[in-house]
């Protein structure tokens, strides 16, 4: 299932491309956002005798963390190398990711442009900190790298001062990802290549929110149009008419939020796919297109700019300690 960690950590992966500046790890959100919230929680959890709980597997002194500390000015060495660390080649490139998505695996799923916003489509030391050797340890041990792998949807909404969203960009793919690499990709990609509308600028990274869409429990195709239950089946269709092929998709909570029927959303999604038939006739162009279902599951999680930007404050100012 998809964290608030996942979206900023897609904050951070646009937010590091605008500035030019190279982003945190996946790994260093997740452990940053934890000890951010369990502060918040808890002010003194992190400080008892300035040390990580056993249950962390820390045992090196010197590789200790510790988010408060008796002395306000001291700042933690682990942490200075934690956020400072040389990102690997994997992550701490800013630009645009090309090689590693084709037409064929990436799709919007979100509404159409006009939508109301529901979901649709500097070197420094190279020593490792406690939390990112603890963060990969927790990845990599005992679990199949697959736990780590997911297609994934992530969405930008724009968020007026009255609450109202609307939708900014939306893509993701149905090809398993490993997951720091596909929301790095993805982030990047629904905010600057989604052709609906204009590259995300730099004046209006304050008014979004990310969403991040895991996918899972895909079915086998079905011929059955209505094959699928409201509010909890993500719909994939696929059909050809006059040697033409459709495709397209909608997120599980898009028919829901926009008040539509199965019929509906089956309409709305086989004109989005390109279909210009009557509403009525849907159902005939299904069955001549030979048309093909397939259902999947995946909770959207969401975030918005504040909450993003109040972490990462507080992270740049264990930074200028």
């Amino acid at each position: 299932m998809a964290t608030q960690a996942h979206c900023a950590f897609c904050f951070e992966t646009l937010a590091a491309n605008l500035e030019r500046r190279k982003p945190l790890s996946l790994a260093q959100v997740e452990e940053l956002w934890t000890r951010y919230h369990g502060s918040k929680d808890d002010p003194a959890a992190d400080s008892e005798n300035g040390e990580e709980s056993e249950d962390a597997e820390i045992t090196d002194a010197e590789e200790t963390v510790a988010m408060t500390t008796t002395s306000p000015s001291a700042r933690p060495a682990a942490i200075s190398r934690l956020l400072n660390r040389e990102p690997s080649a994997s992550s701490s490139s800013s630009s645009l990711p090309s090689s590693t998505k084709s037409s064929a695996d990436s799709s919007t799923a979100q509404s159409p442009k006009n939508g109301s916003g529901a979901a649709t489509p500097a070197s420094s030391s190279s020593s490792r900190s406690s939390l990112f050797s603890f963060a990969k340890k927790r990845r990599s041990g005992g679990a199949s790298s697959k736990a780590d792998e997911y297609p994934l949807f992530v969405t930008w909404n724009v968020v007026s001062r009255s609450g109202h969203k609307s939708l900014r960009g939306c893509i993701g793919t149905f090809a398993a990802q490993e997951l720091e690499e596909g929301l790095r990709s993805y982030a990047l990609t629904s905010a600057f290549e989604d052709v609906r509308f204009q590259p995300i600028p730099a004046s209006l990274l304050p008014s979004l929110s990310a969403h991040v869409t895991l996918l899972t429990n895909f079915s086998q195709p079905s011929k059955d149009a209505l094959a699928w239950t409201l509010g909890k089946h993500g719909i994939r269709i696929s059909f050809t008419l006059a040697a033409r092929r459709y495709g397209s998709t909608y997120l599980p909570d898009v028919a829901v939020e926009q008040g539509w029927t199965k019929e509906e959303t089956l309409v709305s999604l086989m004109r989005k796919a390109g279909w210009s038939g009557s509403s009525s006739s849907w159902g005939r162009a299904w069955r001549e297109g030979k048309g093909e279902l397939v259902t999947y599951e995946g909770q959207q999680v969401g975030l918005g700019y504040a909450e993003w930007k109040e972490w990462r404050d507080w992270v740049d100012g264990l930074e200028g300690r």
